[in-house]
């Protein structure tokens, strides 16, 4: 746990083994973070930042990501090619979704309807129906896309694919490709760019794409798609979260073990700070 105000490490909190995929949920009260090696999913107070509870999420926890309304967390199995949707109160499983081979990255819809979960190794982007539990949709995008993040409206989804290099644009509605993105940058070698994480600024104008060992993050006008800067950051670059103000990105950089502050008005990478070893997710506690 980081401080925002001063970067300075506060705590650090014993989970699982291989801890990865987290989010906070919408009251603010609990931290969800998979431990892909126990095969469980570990529940941090945000009052005590101690371990409450432990729940049995399947084989190998990724990713996860919880509806709006806080009541249900859908987990990616990735040794399982499963998606798991269990209930919060009671971490009793609700369904168990099939899906393509390793799958990772979950986004959850504005309104809570529709969950979509990437498959590294079946190269898919899988709109799964909340009500039914049933995969309405599979969506062909680049090699091993690892994250989907629905855009504030609820009409497109963005998913990164991190072999392929490149962010394909799906309408949330048709699911067709709307759009796809590819990066360059001078003087990085095309192997090298490995998109990542998204966030988007809180107005949803624009978007921070992570780009893995290219150790930049891209800036992108969400409206037209058009990459407007890259800005050097740690290396390999995993995921990104925004500041409840809307004001800082905020970055884990695997290779460096360090933590990045964009700043999104200027559109400038501010400071960094020293984290744990080898950081790979990150949520921001309003």
């Amino acid at each position: 746990m980081v401080d925002a105000g001063t970067l300075s490490v506060v705590k650090t909190i014993p989970v699982g083994r291989r801890p990865r995929g987290i989010v906070i949920t919408p009251d603010g009260r609990e931290v969800m973070v998979c431990a892909g090696d126990s095969d469980r999913v570990d529940v941090i107070d945000t009052e005590s930042l101690k371990v409450v509870r432990s729940i049995p999420s399947g084989a190998d926890p990724e990713a996860l990501n919880i509806l709006p309304s806080g009541a249900t967390i859908y987990v990616a199995n990735e040794n399982d090619s499963m998606v798991t949707a269990i209930d919060r109160a009671s971490g009793k499983p609700l369904a168990e979704i099939p899906v393509g081979v390793e799958p990772e990255g979950v986004g959850v819809s504005p309104d809570g309807s529709v969950v979509v979960n990437v498959s590294e190794s079946t190269s898919m982007a899988h709109f799964i129906e909340v009500k039914t539990a049933k995969v309405i949709a599979n969506v062909l995008v680049d090699t091993r896309p690892r994250v989907a993040v629905f855009t504030g409206d609820g009409k497109r989804v963005w998913v990164t694919s991190e072999i392929g290099g490149t962010l394909a644009i799906i309408d949330a509605k048709t699911h067709k490709v709307e759009k796809t993105v590819a990066f360059e940058i001078p003087a990085v070698r095309a192997e090298l760019i490995q998109p990542n994480g998204i966030a988007f600024s809180a107005d949803g104008r624009t978007a921070f794409v992570a780009l893995g060992r290219a150790n930049r993050v891209a800036v992108i006008d969400a409206a037209t798609f058009e990459i407007q800067k890259y800005l050097l950051v740690g290396q390999r670059v995993w995921q990104l979260a925004l500041s409840p103000d809307g004001a800082k990105v905020y970055t884990v950089n695997g290779l460096t073990n360090d933590l990045s502050v964009i700043d999104v008005a200027s559109l400038k990478v501010e400071r960094s700070a020293v984290v744990g070893r080898l950081p790979w997710g990150i949520a921001v506690k309003p």
